[in-house]
């Protein structure tokens, strides 16, 4: 019996493996038709890659982030401000020292005070999430609009250069599309694999999803629930404010007031769709990315832009509804959104 359970278990592995093999293979021929199609149809598919890596970046990070607050039980639908303060800080950061990575480590700094500022009001003072997280992205918004307004519009020329990978960027087509971006953008994709490793495989990872899960059996078994959570938020607020400084120092090279222009939102949104997974985050920022990338394709074809502009906006109004109303159904930490205190 032993020895058949063990096989049957082998056996599902391998199943759930080649099933995730299939998936991977099948995207990845979409990907190389669509290209196909679009280079055939005239469009400059290296710039439209570009700009579609470039767009999702700062969702990335931000997705990234909500997924560790949210896995530990911590909805924040304040990443809008922490983003918009992180752009603001990180540029100021960047002129002072001179250096862009200065720059995205105050944008970090930044999102991480902020997020420190949400976390004690809704773990030790047990506030209710959704209207905290609501209060920290107006005032993020109006601490950023503040605090800006010395660089407002000024160019910042030192930003990061561009770092091709040799030989990979000298591939025909897809070369330096794929593998010609500023430092920023390879972090981002580093941290994919990464924080997926830490989230699923080590005793840290378990001990946030327990925390999600079941705080009260997490918190017999000796995992401080509040640490775990103050940790968790405050690392989803570090990569907000870094995907804010990524606008500011890493891609546009200036700061306006608004530039981050709902893209916290959205992160809220791929946080679902990614059903609390990084790899999902990858897969859906890019997505978004896409669509995003896309409206510059179409303003040349004379269609309507604005309707798809709006698209990602709406697919984000409809995941907050489910969010509120099926969380549980879609699978999220059961004790999302619920305050925990020790009886």
């Amino acid at each position: 019996m032993g020895l058949h359970k063990e096989y049957s278990m082998k056996s599902s592995k391998r199943v759930r493996l080649g099933k995730k093999a299939l998936g991977f293979i099948s995207g990845l021929a979409v990907a190389i038709f669509l290209i196909a199609y679009l280079e055939l149809s005239g469009v400059d598919t290296g710039s439209f890659l570009n700009r579609a890596i470039m767009f999702s970046t700062p969702l990335l990070l931000a997705t990234l982030g909500e997924i560790y607050a949210e896995r530990s039980g911590v909805v924040n639908l304040g990443i809008e401000g922490m983003m918009s303060a992180g752009a603001a800080i990180g540029m100021i950061g960047a002129f002072a020292a001179e250096n862009p990575w200065v720059g995205a480590l105050a944008g970090m700094v930044s999102g991480a005070l902020l997020a420190l500022l949400f976390a004690a009001v809704v773990i030790h003072l047990r506030g209710m999430q959704v209207p905290a997280g609501l209060g920290l992205f107006m005032f993020g918004l109006g601490f950023s609009g503040v605090v800006g307004k010395a660089v407002s519009g000024k160019k910042f020329l030192f930003s990061f250069a561009k770092l091709p990978i040799p030989v990979l960027s000298d591939i025909p087509i897809v070369g330096k599309a794929l593998f010609d971006y500023v430092p920023m953008v390879y972090l981002a994709l580093a941290l994919v694999p990464i924080m997926w490793f830490v989230l699923f495989k080590t005793r840290i990872g378990l001990n946030i999803r327990t925390v999600g899960e079941n705080p009260a059996a997490a918190d017999s078994a000796g995992v401080d629930v509040f640490r775990m959570r103050y940790l968790c938020v405050m690392v989803g607020g570090a990569l907000a404010g870094l995907g804010g400084a990524f606008f500011s120092v890493a891609w546009m090279g200036y700061w306006l007031e608004g530039m981050t222009a709902g893209w916290g939102w959205v992160a809220i949104a791929l946080t679902i769709f990614s059903l609390w997974n990084p790899l999902g985050a990858l897969l859906g920022s890019l997505l978004f990315g896409g669509v995003y990338a896309f409206q510059f394709e179409l303003q040349g074809l004379g269609l309507p832009v604005h309707i798809l502009g709006m698209l990602p906006y709406l697919v984000t109004l409809v995941a907050l509804i489910c969010l509120l109303l099926f969380y549980r159904r879609l699978g999220a930490p059961s004790a999302l959104l619920e305050p925990y205190s020790r009886e």
